[in-house]
């Protein structure tokens, strides 16, 4: 596996023959120092399988519908690994280098002429799916199921995880002064977490089972309470992480054990809520623990496919098909970014507690072997060299 660094040299130092210091040469070293600081786009980059770099990109101009963004926090997700680790996720493949990154906050530094409801200096949490074409899917609300749509790091459109970014204003959302950027960062998991409980129809009094606790459990656990779910059961196999989801308010932790089977994971859930849950949300993409899942569900209930797996999966559709359980995907999210945005200036919703370890954008390589490693819960980079604060 190739772990490369490319970093761009600087010019050296020289010493000139006179040690007068006036005004002007202030002025012109501090310009010169503020056009190298621009030049510098360190950008996390993936060439092919294994072969992960740091390197330069030229700072990208924004069109009339862009803004140009000092990006500050990029967290590290799952699928990021996943392309690092196998050079593609199902049918995308990473054929041409890609910029990595997806989980993005920043600062905007200059606006499109057509732009009006930014300015520069604006803090703002980045949504990473954008429609290319008013198509049906756009028409009817779901453009996220938009064939065409630009998604930031998924082949083959180049993420946020570098110094200056570009992207689309309406798609950019201003961040209250109460929301760090980490948590605009962490918007992004957490939007797949409102999407699954809308999926799902999580609602007042709602019993709900999440079934795993990474950062996709925990977030659907944190939009289950704040929609009004009344109690949550959460499974893992690690105590460490639901030691977390019991700080984050789960009602109920469920350890699993790889040798109980399905049917006696969903008979635990039954006996810790007094009944069968009304919705399940299924984080993992594990064989077993779908099949959990359909078991575990009430008749009549909801079970929501958050975790993706292996493209085929035996599970139990007639034990579904006879209880009338509806099985219902989940594909990242739309309309969301509002939302979570008032959870969290309001305070409904607390994500802090995810980000378990941080590392500043050139030290990058170690921050993604952290991930692969399984290590805390979000991995978080900084890009800014002058501002590495949450």
């Amino acid at each position: 596996m190739v772990l490369n660094v490319i970093t761009r040299t600087t010019g050296k130092r020289t010493q000139g023959a006179s040690v007068r210091i006036d005004n002007t040469y202030c002025k012109f070293r501090v310009r010169q120092r503020h056009s190298q600081m621009d030049k510098d786009n360190l950008s996390v980059v993936l060439h092919s399988k294994g072969d992960l770099r740091l390197e330069q990109r030229p700072i990208p101009e924004p069109g009339p519908n862009d803004v140009l963004l000092q990006m500050h926090s990029v967290g590290i997700c799952g699928s990021d690994v996943h392309y690092w680790q196998n050079g593609r996720i199902g049918d995308f493949v990473v054929k041409e280098p890609m910029i990595l990154g997806h989980e993005a906050s920043g600062r905007v530094v200059k606006v499109g002429s057509a732009v009006k409801h930014l300015t520069a200096g604006d803090r703002v949490a980045i949504e990473p799916g954008v429609p290319r074409e008013i198509d049906e899917f756009f028409k009817s609300g779901h453009y996220n199921l938009s064939p065409s749509i630009f998604f930031c790091a998924t082949p083959p459109d180049d993420g946020n995880l570098c110094r200056y970014y570009k992207h689309n204003a309406n798609f950019c959302y201003k961040l209250p002064d109460n929301v760090t950027y980490e948590e605009g960062a962490l918007i992004e998991p957490l939007s797949v977490g409102i999407h699954a409980c809308r999926r799902a129809g999580v609602s007042l009094g709602s019993m709900v089972f999440v079934c795993g606790a990474g950062p996709i459990g925990l977030v659907s656990l944190l939009a289950a309470k704040a929609m009004g779910a009344s109690q949550v059961v959460i499974s893992d196999l690690s105590s460490d992480r639901l030691a977390m989801a019991k700080e984050l308010g789960a009602d109920f932790l469920l350890s699993v054990r790889k040798e109980e089977t399905p049917q006696e994971l969903a008979k635990k859930v039954e006996e810790m809520l007094g009944c069968m849950p009304q919705i399940t949300i299924e984080c993992t993409g594990v064989q077993s623990s779908i099949q959990t899942a359909i078991y575990g569900t009430r008749s009549g209930g909801v079970v929501v496919l958050v975790g993706l797996g292996g493209e085929m999966a035996t599970v139990p559709l007639l034990n579904a098909a006879i209880r009338e359980v509806d099985i219902r995907g989940v594909f990242r999210y739309c309309n969301t970014w509002p939302m979570a945005i008032a959870m969290l200036a309001s305070k409904k919703v607390n994500v802090k507690p995810l980000v378990t370890h941080r590392f500043p954008l050139e030290q990058a390589l170690e921050a993604f072997d952290t991930t692969r490693q399984g290590l805390g819960v979000k991995v978080m980079l900084k890009c800014d060299k002058n501002d590495q604060k949450p």
